[in-house]
């Protein structure tokens, strides 16, 4: 029997990616949910198909041998879910081998997969598609470092401009000498010499297992309380820190970092020293690291035209809470009736974005209805602020999880203060509790029943909060508990409250 769609009305469907790269071969399972993407499987084979193309011109024998079955496995998996979408894509590695072909006829009569085989310039299409589905507003230039190749491509005003493919992958990088430092900063230098002058930007949007390796060495290194890479973001200066870091470890020393796998720490060095070029050549001042990137791009040709021009945070904010709150109707009803307080409330992220963060926290506002009462806040705090939704940063996230913290009644101090306070300062609690409390108001007044709202006006005249029920609805609304919450806000927000 099929599953029936989620309560938002937004149909959803099954997709599948197959990432046949240069370094990794992967699988990743999708739930589309119009524009909200749930990553419900993913595995890879660190394969490393492009190891030796530098010198033979073909692939790795080694990494064919542990590909091959590694999708067979993945097209029984395949059969078994039978996605809607199935997108099977090899890059640079493949693309570039001699024997590349014969691959892919390879892989067609074992598995039945037909490999679609990228050009460099699609490679950098689908990989600023990504970073855009994943942070609409980027601006300044994605890179996508794979096994064998570097794109670069301009991104601003969620369009994907110009790109380039350039050789400098690891293993286009590697030869059979030593790791040489030295020696590999020029040849980077010369790769890259007259490449760089139009990818000049103030924001790198890193791309790639490797990078993402890096951002969560630096998160280690610095005691960063929020493991998520997904919009991490560091300053130029110290992701060059940690890139020279990386960059003179000893290979024995990385095999030994936790996270970091063998197959990894052998490509990292090379990944650190791209990057600490990139930051010189482009004059950086900051690097962003994406989580999304070809796969997430390859994903928005499954998207209708209305899902791809909507915001990510919402619609997964608008799914999440459907799916787990009880009324489909409250989130709208609660915002328009908290709207008459929000011009009070504290500027955190500029009134447009902080509009969007409250439409997202009333989406959420029903989340904790399903959940056990006794642990109801802190598990609703921690799924708010580690949610795999995308279009946010790591400040928005505390943001929201302080929001959603106050409407089920969490102190100000939060589950997690450490967190909060490192990533959110102390007007943005204040305007995030206020916002939850708010909400709180709004849900307990009416008992989460939309019509009810209906039944009271709240306001703010001459530095008063107030309430007023319409006739008839007094008894109904302004229980002990309505006046409590009204307090609460009221005292929040440094405004006397009203009878």
């Amino acid at each position: 029997m099929p599953e029936s769609p989620p309560a938002t009305g937004t149909a959803s469907a099954d997709a599948a990616v197959i990432d046949i790269g240069s370094n990794s071969v992967r699988l990743v399972l999708y739930r589309l949910e119009g524009r909200a993407i749930w990553t419900v499987f993913n595995e890879k084979v660190l394969a490393g198909l492009g190891r030796d193309l530098p010198q033979t011109g073909r692939l790795s024998e080694e990494g064919v041998a542990m590909a091959l079955p590694a999708l067979r496995r993945f097209a029984a998996v395949i059969e078994g879910v039978r996605p809607q979408h199935v997108f099977v894509a090899a890059t640079a590695a493949v693309r570039e081998a001699e024997d590349g072909v014969t691959f892919c006829e390879r892989v067609a009569a074992e598995t039945g997969f037909h490999i679609r085989v990228l050009s460099g310039e699609d490679e950098a299409r689908y990989a600023a598609r990504g970073v855009l589905a994943g942070h609409p507003t980027a601006e300044g230039v994605a890179a996508d470092m794979g096994g064998a190749s570097l794109e670069l491509i301009r991104l601003g005003k969620g369009e994907v401009g110009q790109g380039i493919t350039l050789p400098l992958g690891p293993f286009a990088l590697a030869d059979d000498s030593e790791f040489d430092a030295k020696k590999l900063r020029a040849k980077i230098d010369k790769r890259l010499k007259g490449k760089t002058a139009d990818f000049e930007a103030p924001t790198l949007h890193a791309v790639g297992g490797a990078w993402r390796s890096i951002a969560q060495l630096h998160m280690a290194m610095s005691d960063y309380p929020l493991q998520i890479v997904h919009q991490y973001a560091m300053t130029a200066d110290d992701t060059r820190d940690v890139a020279r870091f990386v960059s003179r470890q000893s290979r024995t020393s990385l095999d030994r970092t936790p996270g970091v796998s063998r197959r990894r720490a052998e490509t990292l060095p090379y990944a650190a020293l791209v990057l600490e070029a990139l930051i010189e050549k482009l004059e950086l001042k900051t690097v962003e690291f994406s989580a999304w990137g070809l796969r997430e791009g390859l994903l928005q040709e499954a998207l209708s035209a209305e899902h791809l021009a909507s915001d990510p945070l919402i619609a997964g904010s608008t799914t999440w809470g459907a799916r787990q709150g009880i009324s489909p109707l409250l989130p709208g009803a609660v915002q328009a009736w908290i709207d008459p307080v929000l011009p009070a409330l504290p500027e955190t992220f500029g009134r447009e974005r902080d509009r969007t963060l409250t439409t997202a926290a009333c989406h959420l506002c029903d989340l904790g209805a399903r959940l056990h009462p006794d642990h109801r806040v802190e598990l609703v705090f921690d799924q708010v602020l580690r949610a795999p939704v995308p279009g946010q940063t790591h400040a928005e996230r505390a943001f929201l999880a302080c929001a959603l913290n106050a409407r089920y009644g969490g102190p100000s101090a939060t589950p997690q203060p450490d967190v909060v306070n490192r990533l959110l300062d102390e007007e943005g609690r204040r305007h995030a509790r206020a916002l939850g409390q708010a909400i709180r108001l709004a849900c307990d007044l009416s008992g989460r029943a939309p019509q009810l709202l209906a039944g009271a006006r709240l306001a703010i005249d001459d530095g008063t909060l107030t309430l007023t029920p319409s006739d008839g609805y007094a008894d109904m609304l302004l229980g002990e508990q309505t006046r409590r919450r009204l307090k609460s806000l009221a005292d929040t927000l440094d405004l006397a409250c009203g009878d």
